[in-house]
This record gives structure tokens, sequence and C-alpha cells, in this order.
């Protein structure tokens, strides 16, 4: 299954200056790991030390927040593009 990933500028620096990357995975969870595997450090900044996401981290399953979704457990298919925000603070 091809995810399609979008990646915030912040951590482009990680995917060789790619904004867009695809990987292969059947969860929000396995995306991360694969992520990792492909791009390393990348996990580092965006899950804590646990594995789970990041409070400042967002990440959208086609444009659903997956905090109301299933979290890490969100289910992925064939096309579904992810995007990894992190989220700015401000006043």
């Amino acid at each position: 299954m091809s995810i399609k990933v979008r990646i915030p500028t912040p951590l482009q620096k990680l995917t060789n200056g790619q904004p867009e990357v695809e990987v292969t995975a059947s969860t929000v969870q396995e995306l991360i790991i694969e992520l990792e595997k492909s791009y390393p450090g990348i996990q580092a900044r965006i899950c804590d030390e646990h594995a789970n996401l990041r409070r400042f981290v967002n990440v959208f399953k086609n444009d659903e927040d997956i905090r109301f979704l299933k979290r890490e457990k969100t289910p992925l298919k064939d096309g579904d593009e992810v995007s990894i925000l992190p989220a700015i603070a401000g006043g």
C-alpha cells in the first residue's frame, strides 16, 4: 500500500529536501516506523520516548485529524495521504 506523506519544512532536511515521500504502511504507527527506516531521526522528532506522537505534532489522514480517529492505530489504505504538521503557537 503506497501512502503519500507530506513532510513539514523543518523535517525536510531529514528527507533530503523532499516535501513529499511515499511509504508502505497499514496504520499510522507502521507509517512512522517505515519513515524512520528510510529517514533516520524523523521518529525522534515526531514521537516521544514511548513511540507516541508528541503533543505538538498533528497528523492528518486525508484531511482528518487522527486524534479523532484511532490515533496511531488509524488504518491506512493504498492512495491515502498523510500530512504531518507541527503545531504553531503564538499570540
